[in-house]
């Protein structure tokens, strides 16, 4: 990419957050960036994508090859099961990755950065739907001693899933439910759909295997809400988001959309605020 001219992003997965991103590439990111392409798996979905944003409608591509072909920058909103496809041949093409599905990759970290490295690629995980990642990521410098995830959501947000659907019944519960209580790792794999901020956390400071997180269906709440508790030789630190539900689809938090739009902006723009 030259010195002048915009960088290129194509989106993979039309849903909800390939949506919101690709809006807002469209219109507020324009003097900087251009939306190439869009890809889905359900060619329809990327079309009627492509139909709104723009007057030709013709954004969208048949073939996840033909996105990276065409972009400097993937963004990958997809799929937990798709994610590590994506991010595999979009580096394996030299090409900047930006990570919706965060606990897709968790099995592959290795190969992920070793990829990277090999061809002189950037990969990016935005922060999602918690706060805290910059306190944690500068006090493990120093050594984190401890992470807890507690997750509380309604009981409607894990319809679907079928960890939850095997071992719990959630019609009508009255009281807090306790879902799962371990690691990280566990929690991605049982949790794909509601729970890649434990997959951040664990990326971002002492491993999948060693945080710690509690998912609870509280039919008391709204919103989801993530409380993550911090022991450090730095610092102990709590912080809790209360998130608003995603207009187009209550298992994805509205903040989690914004937290890629900032990292979007910062890797646009000259001057960088925050670790």
């Amino acid at each position: 990419m030259s010195k002048n001219s915009k960088l290129k992003i194509g989106i993979v997965g039309c849903g909800a957050i390939g949506g919101s991103l690709a809006k807002e590439i469209v219109t507020n990111l324009r003097s900087a960036a251009v939306l190439a392409a869009i890809y889905d798996i359900q060619p329809q979905k990327a079309q009627e994508l492509s139909q709104r944003l723009v007057k030709n409608g013709k954004l969208s591509v048949d073939s996840l090859g033909a996105l990276i072909k065409k972009s400097d920058l993937v963004i990958e909103a997809s799929s937990g099961k798709a994610a590590w496809k994506v991010a595999q041949q979009s580096l394996s093409c030299g090409r900047k990755v930006m990570m919706m599905s965060v606990g897709g990759i968790v099995d592959h970290v290795n190969e992920l950065f070793a990829l990277a490295a090999k061809n002189k690629a950037q990969v990016y995980f935005p922060s999602g739907a918690i706060s805290g990642i910059d306190a944690l990521k500068a006090a493990n410098v120093a050594g984190v001693k401890r992470v807890v995830l507690t997750t509380r959501k309604n009981p409607k947000a894990f319809s679907g899933v079928e960890y939850v659907e095997k071992n719990f019944k959630l019609a009508g519960i009255k009281k807090d439910k306790v879902l799962f209580s371990g690691v990280a790792a566990k929690a991605v794999k049982y949790f794909p759909q509601n729970i890649n901020v434990a997959a951040v956390l664990g990326l971002a400071a002492i491993g999948m295997n060693k945080t710690q997180v509690r998912i609870i269906a509280s039919p008391k709440v709204k919103n989801n809400i993530h409380e993550v508790m911090i022991e450090s030789k730095a610092a102990k630190i709590f912080t809790r988001t209360e998130n608003i539900l995603h207009p187009q689809n209550p298992k994805t938090s509205y903040l989690a959309v914004l937290s890629a739009v900032v990292v979007l902006r910062q890797i646009l723009q000259p001057i960088k605020i925050g670790t």
